[in-house]
């Protein structure tokens, strides 16, 4: 099973407490975790994700802008596509490629390379496609419930922004999905996989067990856990064809 370097404890706390209440000052939240309340205003001011995702109203309450309760609202407006599983079935490939490309517009993600991230996106939709068809085949239809983002924001430091490729949000967990068009791996690729961990863990709060995987969409039979860098940490690499079995690792579907 996966173990990596876990989110900083005080600021996932932080953005828990914020993010499932609506407004409070930092001495309240500080009383509920057990913090001074200076704490609680450095903490928020020195982390770029935190002060992305928290904002402070004209009474000095703090309110979280993704809400850390299922659905999530206001994940939408960190994303290139988000909802269901079932809305995405539903939609025509012009018609999710259409949204995604809007939404990423949205959120300032950049399309210039437009023909090698459209061949992408497309890529990650196929496998996606795949899937869920395969879930549904092997498990009942509760997938179609479960939150999908292509394209999730996240703000690392101040003016660093990164990406992950698709989130796949169950009832307590987040499958967050790398994607490489290759048939091999790649130890940067592995350690590009695993870097959104921290920061998903926070957005998603405790009642959350984050996953990272990385995916060879041009590879076959492969599905193998590999070490993350020199850390005593591991996480699964599979084929795009693999894909059900690393849910099923975690889920359980065949047991």
């Amino acid at each position: 099973m996966t173990t990596i370097k876990q989110a900083d404890e005080t600021e996932r706390r932080i953005c828990s407490v914020v993010c499932s209440a609506d407004g409070l000052k930092a001495r309240e939240i500080a009383k509920k975790l057990g913090l001074e309340n200076t704490t609680v205003n450095r903490v928020i001011s020195r982390s770029g994700l935190l002060r992305e995702l928290c904002w402070q109203d004209s009474d000095y309450r703090w309110h979280g802008l993704v809400k850390q309760t299922r659905p999530h609202t206001g994940l939408q407006e960190f994303s290139g596509w988000y909802g269901t599983v079932a809305a995405f079935l539903e939609q025509d490939e012009q018609t999710w490629l259409a949204a995604l490309e809007q939404g990423c517009t949205n959120i300032g993600r950049s399309l210039t390379d437009t023909r090698g991230l459209i061949h992408s996106f497309l890529d990650c939709r196929m496998q996606m496609l795949t899937l869920f068809r395969d879930l549904q085949e092997m498990s009942d239809k509760s997938c179609l419930g479960w939150e999908l983002v292509f394209e999730f924001r996240l703000k690392r430091s101040r003016h660093v922004r990164i990406y992950a490729d698709v989130l796949v949000v169950t009832e307590n967990r987040v499958f967050s999905l790398e994607f490489k068009m290759k048939d091999s791996i790649d130890p940067a690729e592995v350690l590009q996989a695993a870097k959104y961990c921290p920061y998903l863990e926070i957005v998603f709060g405790p009642a959350y067990e984050v996953i990272p995987v990385l995916v060879l969409t041009r590879a076959a039979d492969l599905f193998r856990f590999v070490p993350i860098g020199k850390a005593d940490a591991v996480l699964p690499v599979c084929a795009g064809d693999m894909l059900f079995n690393v849910f099923n690792e975690y889920l359980g579907f065949l047991k």
